[in-house]
């Protein structure tokens, strides 16, 4: 099994890259595993309790369960990966049967923070985006796709998402084995990426 990491900061386009990298491919045995799906349960605290959770911090995401999960699908079996709801900020009680293949994806703004996950991968891959582009990004897709009043965006992004960026996720850059400076012109590192997976599927 070939494990990938895709880390870089919100709205830095690495799930377009992931994306890309499927479409590119169309084979059956490339699978997709986000972060996002193993944000902490928080069942126990309110909706107004939940919306004030910093989920830029690594503390946010149960790494415990994510680790466990990548080793067992690295010994062939399935695991049970979570679905989370950013409208209600919590998992849904509904998890997605995910399967091991020959190439796993693991896409995520954090997962170049832990050391055990780390580990996990084979290679470690880094999007990186000018920060205005990003912020751009985020307030289109926040307030289109999850919900959120521009407000509620612009203070998230000033008072949690941006200190996190810089005290996590751009140090986090250091450990990335391939740094892509993402724009849609930039094809390149994307085809050497598809070509080391095309590798190893062959």
């Amino acid at each position: 099994m070939l494990t990938i990491g895709i880390a870089g900061g919100t709205g830095s386009g690495k799930t377009t890259v992931v994306n890309t990298i499927v479409n590119e491919l169309r084979h059956k045995e490339v699978e997709v595993i986000t972060q996002d799906s193993y944000y902490r349960d928080t069942s126990d605290l309110s909706y107004e309790a939940r919306t004030k959770i910093n989920f830029d911090h690594p503390q946010s995401i149960d790494f415990e369960l994510l680790v466990d999960h990548l080793k067992q699908l690295k010994k062939g079996k399935s695991v049970p990966q979570p679905v989370y709801s950013f409208k209600e900020h919590n998992r849904t009680g509904d998890t997605i049967e995910t399967h091991p293949k020959k190439v796993m994806l693991v896409e995520g703004i954090l997962i170049l923070t832990n050391p055990e996950l780390r580990k996990l991968f084979d290679i470690k891959i880094y999007v990186h985006t000018d920060s205005d582009e990003r912020l751009i990004r985020r307030l289109k897709r926040d307030i289109n796709e999850r919900g959120r009043d521009l407000q509620e965006v612009l203070d998230r992004y000033q008072n949690t998402l941006k200190p996190m960026h810089q005290q996590f996720i751009e140090p986090s850059k250091e450990f990335a084995d391939i740094i892509i400076p993402y724009n849609r012109y930039n094809t390149v590192g994307v085809d050497i990426v598809q070509s080391i997976i095309k590798q190893r599927l062959d």
